[in-house]
């Protein structure tokens, strides 16, 4: 049965920037913000004046200012891929405790756009900025030059210690893209949008270019414009929009580390934690789960983020993909959207996950837009879990639908 919190704050819409993916014409990340948050406004019906919280990666004032606005709670938390999952947490908190009844979350981030703006990507430590940073120093001599070179560490592990190879885990991106040929948003939608788009096989993942040994391209996430936002809301107001709830049962957050060689297990996350933490807050486990939106910017980091979050035994992750349970009409839907393999990852995709989830929730995932016949589950409880940092800090969320009991 649901905890306490349970209806104590709803995800009441969740819209994206008009065009997403690869796009022709450059755009800001701000850009991308606003169109998200524009549409999630006309979505739900609730003014950009009534909002009284707002959430971001960093962004927060600017938006503030942008949008006129003078909020009662502001929230910068940035860790990354998870930072959204965690506002989610932060924002249920604020709700619960009478200090706000709305809270917008939102992410603009125009990773494929950057380059031709001369964005350069490099974070805070970017040449030209005076310093390096003392974790990245210490672990370039260990061959961590770079995510995929980060993740094929713990690839390679995975595999020495459970037997795994990388055909198992060439089945996630497999399952992926065959979700996102049912997203008509979805970067890999068709061949027809994109030249590598459309359905691949395990072989294709196999063959495809090498990136770090043992990982090739397919077995990495694409890079990519997105903006997103979605808007949070005490019940007494749930009740006031045009679009239905979907009920924030339980929410957690935690990390393991900053740099990768003060990671503990190459083969387990925090998500571990996080998990359990919001478990124990909805009154649920993972039994009562019936879908997963889970961070994806690897194969591995699915394969082992399942594993944290109770859902198969350790090492079995890739078991839900190979076995098509997670495949579209399989008994456990996940990444419906076609995940950041294959429907977008703009560097943080935390908020492509409660993008989707809502759309699952509230059945409004097959709309002829973001989704074709097919793509919606009948599911009534999701999981969703981000991460962020390399396999460091992670978010977990537990939603139920309107309907759900």
């Amino acid at each position: 049965m649901p905890g306490n919190l349970y209806k104590a704050a709803a995800i009441v819409g969740a819209a994206e920037a008009n065009e997403i993916g690869f796009l022709k014409e450059p755009v800001t990340s701000l850009q991308l913000h606003m169109e998200a948050i524009q549409n999630l406004s006309e979505q739900t019906g609730m003014p950009l004046s009534r909002i009284e919280g707002v959430f971001s990666a960093g962004w927060t004032t600017e938006l503030c200012e942008h949008l006129g606005l003078r909020p009662k709670y502001i929230d910068t938390t940035a860790v990354g891929g998870c930072s959204f999952q965690i506002h989610v947490h932060h924002a249920l908190a604020a709700i619960h405790a009478g200090i706000i009844d709305t809270a917008l979350i939102s992410h603009g981030e125009n990773g494929a756009s950057a380059g031709k703006l001369g964005g350069r990507g490099l974070g805070n430590y970017a040449r030209g900025a005076g310093v390096q940073s003392p974790a990245h120093e210490m672990t370039m001599a260990y061959g961590l030059g770079g995510a995929p070179s980060n993740y094929a560490h713990a690839m390679t592990r995975h595999m020495h210690r459970y037997g795994t190879t990388t055909e198992d885990f060439a089945h996630i991106a497999k399952i992926s893209r065959d979700w996102a040929t049912l997203n008509p948003r979805a970067a890999m939608y068709s061949k027809e949008k994109h030249p590598f788009g459309g359905p691949i096989t395990v072989e294709q993942v196999e063959e495809s270019r090498m990136i770090a040994w043992p990982m090739t391209i397919l077995h990495c996430c694409m890079v990519t414009d997105h903006g997103g936002a979605v808007l949070l809301a005490s019940p007494k107001v749930a009740a006031t929009l045009k679009t239905p709830p979907v009920w924030v049962a339980g929410a957690g957050e935690s990390m393991g580390h900053g740099s990768m060689l003060e990671m503990d297990d190459f083969t387990a996350t925090s998500a571990r934690f996080s998990a359990d933490a919001a478990y124990t807050m909805a009154g649920m486990g993972p039994d009562d789960m019936e879908m997963a939106l889970v961070y994806d910017s690897f194969t591995i980091t699915a394969a082992i983020t399942i594993e944290m979050l109770g859902l198969t035994p350790r090492g079995e992750g890739h078991t839900l993909w190979k076995n098509g349970d997670a495949a579209p009409g399989g008994r456990f839907p996940i990444n419906t959207n076609g995940g950041g393999l294959s429907f977008n990852h703009s560097g943080m995709y935390g908020m492509q996950l409660l993008v989707e989830a809502y759309r699952q929730m509230s059945r409004t995932a097959e709309d002829g837009i973001n989704g074709d016949p097919g793509k919606q589950t009948d599911a009534r409880t999701c999981i969703v879990n981000g991460t962020g940092g390399t396999l460091s800090t992670t978010g977990t969320l537990v939603l139920m639908a309107d309907d759900a009991t």
